[in-house]
Formats: structure tokens, C-alpha cells, sequence
């Protein structure tokens, strides 16, 4: 006869000290004792779990939660009194289960995409692409020495001062070349994007 045929067939005290040998058992590494652990308790937990979750798959995964921590709170020898064996689990079960619903009420609500998700990615990409060689195109469009300045702004990050000091000019003189071939730079974009 196996565990859970005697365990519902007696009195509360034979289940009491039958699930305290188990309790021992688990805790001294008996794989069969949590073979029985197991058996004994999944449709507990299970349904303990969809009266509070009602998601099938959910639950599955709760209950091997559960059990696990079951487990290896019993390997650590963490449960004070083995007698209360089936409290413990309940209690176990309850905590992961209460720990799952405060994950999902914390969880921001998921939001449907647009079917045409995948679209509006692709019609960007495109546009950044065409943007970026318009950018290039105004960029060769420019003369020497206000493509090498842009170019030492945001390719390098060099602010005027550090310009002033490469190129031997003063930081008045190259902020006012940065000021007109920013401008330039803008105007050719402008135009090239028209067309």
C-alpha cells in the first residue's frame, strides 16, 4: 500500500505521524520519500492554486515552485515541527501563490500593437536611411573648410575652443564659421529632401 492509500484511509493522528516520517525521510535525503511528498501533495496545491489563479499552465509552473521550496526547506531541515508537515506546504503554497498575484497586479498592463507594427518599423528605417543620405550629400555639397569644421563638431564632439586651438584661429572666428556652415548645412538639407 502506498503512502497517500494509507495516509486517506486513517485517523488524523496516523496521517500526523505519517507525515512526519516523510518530513524525515525528505530531510535526510530519501529520493523516494520526495517522490511521495510529491505525489501526495500535487492535487492540493494544484487546486489550491486555481481557485486563487484559474490559469491551468500557470499553476503547473506554481506547483513545481511550491514543491521545490518544499524541498529543499525540508533538505535544510527548516520545518521546526515535521507533525505539521501538511501546514507547512499549505503555507508554502500560499506564500508563492500571493507572491505571484502581487507580481501581476505590479506588472504594467501589456498594450496590443498595431498590426501594422512592422510596417511603421520598416517606413522609419527607410526614412532614416534616405535622411542620412541627404546628410552625407549636403555634407559634400559643402566647401573644404565647413565640412572639415561640422565634421570636427559632431563626428570629433570638439567644442569651439578646441577647434580654435587645432585650426590656429580665434574661438570668435569659429563660431561664426560654425554658425554659417551649420546654416549652409540646413539650407542644402532642406533643398535636397524637397526633391
Amino acid at each position: 500500500m502506498d503512502m497517500r492509500d494509507r495516509g486517506s484511509a486513517s485517523s488524523p493522528e496516523v496521517q500526523s505521524d505519517q507525515q512526519k516520517d516523510l518530513a524525515v525521510r525528505v530531510a535526510g535525503g530519501d529520493a523516494v520519500a520526495e517522490t511521495e511528498l510529491v505525489q501526495l501533495f500535487t492535487p492540493r496545491i494544484f487546486v489550491m492554486g486555481m481557485v486563487r489563479v484559474r490559469d491551468r499552465e500557470t499553476v503547473r509552473d506554481l506547483v513545481q515552485e511550491v514543491l521545490i521550496a518544499v524541498i529543499c526547506a525540508l533538505r535544510k531541515q527548516q520545518l521546526q515541527d515535521p507533525e505539521k508537515l501538511a501546514a507547512f506546504v499549505a503555507g508554502t503554497a500560499r506564500n508563492v501563490i500571493n507572491g505571484y498575484l502581487r507580481k501581476m497586479t505590479r506588472r504594467p498592463r501589456e498594450e496590443a500593437l498595431p498590426w501594422d507594427l512592422e510596417q511603421e518599423v520598416f517606413d522609419s528605417e527607410k526614412n532614416e536611411t534616405e535622411q542620412g543620405k541627404v546628410l552625407e550629400l549636403a555634407l559634400r555639397a559643402l566647401d573644404e573648410d565647413d565640412r572639415q569644421l561640422i565634421t570636427m563638431i559632431l563626428a570629433e564632439g570638439l567644442k569651439p575652443r578646441q577647434i580654435a586651438a587645432r585650426l590656429g584661429l580665434s574661438s570668435e572666428v569659429v563660431r561664426t564659421r560654425k554658425l554659417r556652415a551649420v546654416r549652409k548645412l540646413a539650407d542644402l538639407v532642406r533643398q535636397m529632401s524637397r526633391n
